[in-house]
């Protein structure tokens, strides 16, 4: 899933839009309601897009547990993140059996849950492609375009520039001074 720009502030039952950055703090908007606030210095502030779950290789991003979540319900909401706790871990088990049981906790799966259930209720889950190779090609014929393109830029201004000197050593010469 792209968690980009989604915010969650610690204390919030909900999830942000970023909006921008104030000079003491980010001006977030609330997913749910719209309302724009700016969440100051002291706040605790967590992009989605950089929290990983613990599990017992490498840890995974949230956004492929979102993955996980979105294929085991098949596009589906989620389970309430208001079960009683053995029954989230038995979910939590399904869908990602490799998950650390020490480190993550159940307010941890609460969380992701909870968040999962807004992000499907404002249809803002967009799985992420994953055909690298088909993205590529293209990135290479842009960053072949650019150069062209600053180098003919370049060129011109250059010319320019030296127009404009000629053109002032022949003023010079022709008023007599130099």
């Amino acid at each position: 899933m792209n968690l980009k720009d989604i915010l969650a502030i610690s204390g919030e039952g909900t999830l942000f839009k970023f909006i921008a950055q104030g000079k003491n703090a980010v001006i977030v908007e609330n997913l749910e309601t719209g309302r724009r606030l700016s969440a100051g210095a002291t706040s605790k502030v967590s992009a989605l897009e950089e929290i990983a779950i613990f599990t017992t290789g490498e840890d995974l991003p949230l956004g492929k547990v979102m993955d996980r979540i979105w294929e085991k319900e098949n596009g589906g909401e989620a389970v309430s993140h208001k079960l009683p706790d053995a029954e989230l871990k038995k979910y939590f088990t399904e869908m990602l059996p490799e998950y650390d049981r020490t480190r993550v906790y159940t307010s941890d799966i609460k969380k992701v849950l909870h968040w999962y259930n807004i992000l499907h209720k404002l249809n803002l889950l967009v799985k992420e492609e994953e055909p690298k190779a088909e993205t590529e090609p293209e990135a290479e014929a842009e960053t072949e375009v650019k150069p062209k393109a600053k180098a003919g830029a370049g060129a011109v201004k250059k010319e320019g520039a030296r127009e404009g000197a000629a053109k002032k050593v022949t003023k010079k010469k022709a008023t007599g001074k130099e």
